[in-house]
């Protein structure tokens, strides 16, 4: 799953990173609200996390906006202030959760799961496509009994893949939704991903297979 995340607080922002990333989660960092718009109306996220004090616009008018232009992607308010009218407002303005600083690690990611269960489009926890499944909780992939733990890359491609199964994703689209708009990383990591996720499948004897579509991209699709 896509997040985006936006907040002033740069060392928060790496550590906050290094947490979502280790737990599965494709993230966009930015530090400043007018950012924080462009991202969220032009990307496809998952779920939004925004500081309400970052550089104006601030996180409250950002989430007032993003609403007004139809966005309906659920999102938690981030902030020091804690009032209960200060809650009042963010839930107003369309705010699912507010979690006030600082937080536990703990807490966030259990938070982020309980907002991303309130989606209008419910993501189960096991993913399934023929005889293969996917744990999202565990990044852990299952077939007849036999298991593989997924690397953090190879999970988020693994379910942009059973998500969509059969649809065609450029090396394009995988960067963008594994790696994130600003990732330094170079299209041969999509290649190194693809080649160790297609070890994973063989390891668990299932029957899909990532297939290539020459000069468009790769799919999951079932083995013939």
């Amino acid at each position: 799953m896509k997040l985006l995340f936006a907040e002033d607080d740069r060392s928060l922002c790496r550590a906050v990173r290094t947490i979502l990333e280790h737990s599965g989660y494709s993230v966009d960092i930015v530090n400043n609200g007018t950012d924080a718009l462009d991202y969220a109306l032009s990307g496809q996220y998952d779920g939004l996390i925004l500081d309400w004090m970052m550089p104006a616009p601030d996180g409250l008018e950002v989430l007032h906006r993003l609403r007004q232009q139809g966005i309906k992607a659920p999102c938690m308010m981030l902030t020091a202030r804690d009032a209960v009218e200060d809650r009042v407002k963010g839930l107003d303005a369309g705010a699912d959760d507010y979690l006030p600083k600082p937080f536990a690690a703990s807490e966030l990611l259990a938070r982020i799961r309980a907002m991303l269960r309130r989606k209008e489009e419910y993501h189960e926890d096991l993913l399934t496509f023929s005889n293969v499944s996917l744990d999202r909780q565990r990044m852990v992939i299952s077939c007849g009994g036999k298991t593989v733990k997924l690397g953090n890359k190879a999970f988020q491609l693994l379910e942009m893949f059973m998500e969509r199964p059969h649809m065609v994703h450029s090396v394009e689209q995988i960067m963008e939704r594994v790696w994130g708009w600003d990732t330094d990383a170079e299209m041969n990591a999509v290649w190194v991903t693809i080649s160790n996720l297609r070890k994973s499948l063989s390891e668990v004897g299932g029957g899909v297979e990532i297939r290539a579509t020459r000069g468009v991209g790769y799919s999951l699709e079932e083995t013939v």
